[in-house]
């Protein structure tokens, strides 16, 4: 994601060359989805350059492959993932998490595959799940079954907040094209561990998107002044000033939790002159 085509020449400096992209999205946030680690594992080569350009304590939340989670569904996955992990063994403290995103078609009956398949990663990493069943945001039992299951493994529960986003119609292409892909589930803004993990998504419009995260900002601040340390992702239809709306959230909680730290001072899209 730190090499989103709107943002180059604009937000970061372009061209660069593949070895200093991410240094430079880290001088505008200090943690990043993972999503191309879905597609396909990495080689170690290419995750020892992304330690290479980030700070010890930068964030990486690094999804699962989908032969893992969906092709596989959590079953007889020994093989994957230990190339997996072999292959972000790089990244030290920098992983954060291990993003266990499964699809829709998961529901409570496969909870107790999922908690086999948590009982079985090292504990050394972090892991957090997101799901997407209706029952689990709707049905008390699941909810419950899903909430001991994880609590259990100290796993966290991600929520992905479309809710601002499903408010009203689409206006643009990219959001009519978010329309049909995106989950449409209630909010649930609970933490199961002391570093939950927050994906929103808001409107192309910036009033909007903002207005949307309101409710994240008090139970961000809330959850800092209870000693966690919350990851929170900022996501529109277009992405296109998601650093800059990421970097807004960020003060807003400031503002209510002053002691928190201030991000990274973004390395300039042009060189520094005299004139």
């Amino acid at each position: 994601m730190w090499t989103h085509r709107s943002w180059q020449g604009r937000l970061l400096a372009h061209p660069l060359p593949p070895q200093e992209r991410l240094r430079h999205y880290a001088g505008w946030c200090d943690a990043v989805e993972g999503n191309t680690t879905f597609y396909a594992t990495p080689a170690r080569e290419t995750v020892a350059s992304w330690a290479a350009q980030t700070d010890p304590d930068f964030r990486f939340v690094l999804k699962l492959p989908k032969v893992v989670t969906h092709e596989r569904r959590l079953t007889d996955v020994d093989e994957p993932m230990r190339a997996f992990l072999d292959a972000i063994e790089p990244l030290g403290p920098r992983a954060h998490a291990l993003w266990i995103q499964l699809p829709g078609s998961f529901s409570p009956a496969d909870v107790p595959t999922l908690g086999r398949f948590l009982s079985r990663l090292p504990r050394s990493h972090r892991r957090a799940v997101e799901v997407r069943h209706p029952a689990f945001f709707t049905d008390p039992r699941a909810i419950r079954l899903l909430e001991e299951t994880l609590t259990a493994a100290a796993a966290e529960w991600v929520p992905f907040d479309t809710t601002a986003f499903f408010a009203s119609p689409p206006t643009s292409d990219a959001e009519r094209d978010a329309w049909v892909k995106k989950p449409r589930l209630p909010l649930r803004s609970l933490a199961l561990t002391d570093r939950p993990i927050v994906r929103y998504l808001g409107r192309d419009d910036t009033a909007r998107t903002v207005e949307g995260w309101q409710r994240w900002v008090e139970v961000v601040a809330a959850w800092l002044r209870e000693g966690r340390s919350p990851t929170v992702f900022v996501h529109t239809p277009d992405n296109a000033d998601a650093p800059l709306l990421a970097r807004r959230f960020h003060e807003d909680v400031r503002v209510r939790v002053p002691q928190l730290e201030a991000l990274p001072e973004p390395i300039p899209v042009e060189p520094l002159t005299l004139f």
